[in-house]
């Protein structure tokens, strides 16, 4: 029988080898990465499975069941550096609990475990790297001259760990040939909503869509201590502006459980000094939504906030699109199954949007597929300090580990 307590030691055992007093140091590509992969693997092979590596540096472990219709169970092992024990690996080590589960006896569907390759992006600065790949949506074009911090190519990282660039794509025609019916992944929230309402497990409605840009505002720098107030085209009043307004229209269009969400991550101005009028500022905007409507409607309101602002402050504006990704719903059936199994568990099952993008948001392209979170400590992640109440972690091991088995049940023709 899967064992959560199990699962958390496991979780305890890889921090304490791939961690230092700074947190997680399983950044991809990297000796840590490689380490905490060994790990995973020689667990495996204690059951008598192999590790097979795809074209893209994904790791998959296949179960057969009385069925030979699969059910993919995973998430990525990989971490920000200075990240946190749970982030990722949560969603890996689970899978292995449950290859440990079915091994001694045969699941009613085929069960295969996948460990993607770069989630994170932390090195390169392109997350979901493996799983784009294997989802067939990764552009050659837009890594091929990537370099990290040190300067190193990622052509170069990647060689050093196998994976040729110009034959990733080859993970998809294999992704493909697998045919999964359905993809599950056990994450932890990253947010502070489960924990402010007391809860410890919650359905994943879908990942949001993105709209991101960089906008300009220009204006005329001038002397601080001899342009009246009303006599300034001053570029950042009219951004803080802009920025005022976007947290109103997140606010307007949010609905429980959050979603939307509208930030300014950037602020630079120019001539940046004490003594100046700034004449120029540029700011980012990343805006949220997980209903394509509702992103769509917050975008437009942006620009009429930038537009007004702009008018008001005497200053023009230019737009610079960053990244759009639609929104990705998740599987209607899969919802039902993941609340079923999360109601049956906690006896309360809330629904939440993922706010971060995950690998599901990928698989969901072409694959039916759901998400179950964890509650987190504080609402942290992406640092050491993020946790999860082990009392928590095990109740959405355990809400998890009745949503595999109802799936392998469903996909195989014997549920109810």
């Amino acid at each position: 029988m899967a064992d959560a307590r199990r699962v958390i030691a496991d979780l305890r055992e890889l921090a304490q080898r791939t961690s230092t007093r700074d947190g997680a140091q399983r950044v991809a590509w990297g000796p840590t990465w490689r380490a905490a992969r060994a790990w995973f693997a020689e667990e495996v092979g204690k059951l008598g499975l192999d590790v097979e590596t795809d074209a893209a540096g994904n790791r998959w472990v296949t179960l057969p069941g009385a069925s030979d219709r699969v059910v993919v169970v995973g998430s990525h092992i990989d971490s920000v550096p200075n990240g946190g024990w749970l982030d990722g690996c949560l969603g890996v080590v689970t899978a292995l609990e449950l290859l440990r589960d079915h091994a001694a006896s045969r699941p009613a569907a085929t069960l295969v475990a996948v460990d993607w390759a770069d989630e994170e992006g932390a090195r390169f600065g392109r997350s979901l790297f493996g799983s784009a790949a294997a989802c067939g949506t990764l552009d050659l074009a837009d890594v091929r001259t990537l370099r990290d911090r040190q300067g190193t190519a990622l052509v170069d990282a990647l060689r050093e760990n196998g994976v040729e660039l110009e034959r990733v794509l080859d993970a998809h025609a294999r992704l493909v040939a697998l045919a999964p019916r359905a993809y599950l992944e056990l994450h932890i929230e990253q947010g502070p909503v489960l924990e402010s309402l007391g809860r410890s497990t919650a359905v994943v409605l879908g990942t949001v869509g993105v709209e991101r840009h960089r906008i300009r505002f220009c204006g005329q720098a001038a002397h601080s201590g001899s342009t009246p107030i009303p006599m300034r085209r001053d570029a950042f009043l009219a951004a803080a502006e802009a920025a005022l307004r976007f947290r109103d229209i997140a606010v307007a269009h949010s609905r429980p459980g959050g979603g939307v969400v509208c930030t300014v991550g950037v602020v630079e101005v120019e001539p940046r000094i004490v003594t100046a009028v700034p004449g120029v500022c540029e700011i980012s905007l990343d805006q949220r939504a997980l209903d394509a409507g509702v992103l769509a409607r917050i975008h437009q309101e942006a620009r009429e906030a930038v537009a007004s602002a702009a008018r008001r402050n005497d200053v023009t504006v230019e737009w610079t699109p960053l990244l759009r990704i639609d929104p990705r719903p998740f599987d209607p059936r899969l919802l039902a199954l993941c609340e079923a199994a999360v109601l049956a568990e906690t006896g309360h099952a809330p629904t939440l949007p993922s706010g971060p993008l995950h690998d599901a948001s990928e698989m969901a392209r072409i694959v039916p597929t759901v998400m179950m979170f964890a509650s987190s400590a504080r609402g942290l992640s992406h640092c050491k300090e993020e946790d999860t109440p082990e009392p928590h972690l095990e109740e959405a091991l355990r809400a998890f580990f009745r949503l595999v088995d109802g799936a392998m049940a469903e996909v195989a023709g014997t549920g109810d």
